[in-house]
C-alpha cells in the first residue's frame, strides 16, 4: 500500500442549466418600419354609432328615418267639420218640427213627475225660435240654452281655425270649471223655479 496515495482527479460538478421555457424565449423587436404588433381595438366592434341616430354596419351608414307625414288638411278638417254638420242637422230638424205643438218630442221625466223645470227644460223650444232667428222668444224659453249656443259657436270656429292651420287642439276643462258650471245650472235651476224666476219659466 502506497503511503502517500495519490489523489484521484474530481470532476467538477456539472453545472445546471436552467432549461428553456416559452416565457423566458427571447424575440427580436421588429425592424423600425417593420411590421408591427396588430392593433387589439381591431375588429372589437362591427357595429358603430352613426351621426343619423342609427347604426353603421360594415362600414356602411344607415340612412336616416325620414319623418312620418303629416295628415292632410282634408283629415284635419274631418272632425271639426263633421261636428258642425251633427249640430247643424240637429236644428235643422227641431227648426222644421215645431216642438210647441204636443207629441212631437218627449216630455221632460223631472217636470211629469214633479212639476218642477229641469235646467233643460224649453231648450227644444228656445233651439225651433233660435233657428228661426226670434231670438226674443228663444232667451225667453230658455237663456241658458241660448248661451250654450254660443260657447258652442266659439269653441267651433276655434277648432276649425287651428285643425284648418295644422295646430293640434285638445279640450281640457279645468275641475274648476266644472265645478263653476255645476254651480250655474243649480242657481238657474233653483231661480226658475222661484216666483221671482217667472221670467226664466218656457
Amino acid at each position: 500500500m502506497d503511503p502517500h496515495p495519490t489523489p484521484e482527479p474530481t470532476t467538477a460538478p456539472a453545472r445546471r442549466t436552467r432549461s428553456a421555457e416559452p416565457g423566458d424565449t427571447n424575440v427580436p423587436a421588429p425592424p423600425p418600419g417593420g411590421p408591427s404588433a396588430p392593433d387589439p381595438s381591431w375588429g372589437a366592434s362591427a357595429v358603430s354609432p352613426s351621426p343619423s341616430g342609427g347604426a353603421a354596419r360594415h362600414g356602411h351608414p344607415v340612412p336616416p328615418v325620414p319623418p312620418a307625414p303629416s295628415r292632410s288638411r282634408a283629415r284635419r278638417l274631418l272632425a271639426p267639420v263633421g261636428a258642425l254638420a251633427g249640430v247643424a242637422a240637429a236644428f235643422a230638424y227641431v227648426g222644421a218640427v215645431d216642438p210647441n205643438e204636443p207629441g212631437h218630442y218627449p216630455v221632460c221625466p223631472l217636470f211629469r213627475l214633479t212639476g218642477l223645470y229641469c235646467p233643460g227644460c224649453g231648450g227644444l223650444r228656445s233651439a225651433h225660435a233660435f233657428a228661426h232667428g226670434d231670438l226674443p222668444t228663444a232667451l225667453g224659453a230658455n237663456a241658458l240654452a241660448v248661451v250654450g249656443y254660443g260657447v258652442f259657436a266659439v269653441v267651433a270656429v276655434l277648432w276649425l281655425v287651428r285643425a284648418y292651420r295644422g295646430v293640434p287642439t285638445r279640450l281640457a276643462v279645468p275641475p274648476v270649471w266644472w265645478w263653476g258650471i255645476g254651480a250655474v245650472l243649480a242657481l238657474f235651476t233653483l231661480v226658475r223655479n222661484l216666483p221671482l224666476g217667472s221670467a226664466l219659466v218656457p
